[in-house]
């Protein structure tokens, strides 16, 4: 049947597969969504700026 060096690399297969694929859901779901609020918050702080700036010219 199986030598004992085959099970230890279906299994090595099993645990980098799995590994591949938790990292591949973390980077489709959490990456996006950490990246949007990184630009979100540019953005208000750009505008918040630029309103203070509007500010002091009046």
């Amino acid at each position: 049947m199986f030598e004992f060096d085959q099970y230890l690399g279906f299994l090595a297969f099993l645990v980098i597969l799995t590994m591949g694929f938790w990292l591949m859901i973390f980077l489709v779901a959490f990456v996006p969504y950490w990246i949007g609020g990184s630009v979100g918050e540019l953005i208000k702080e750009k505008r918040e700026a630029r309103r203070k700036a509007k500010e002091e010219k009046l």
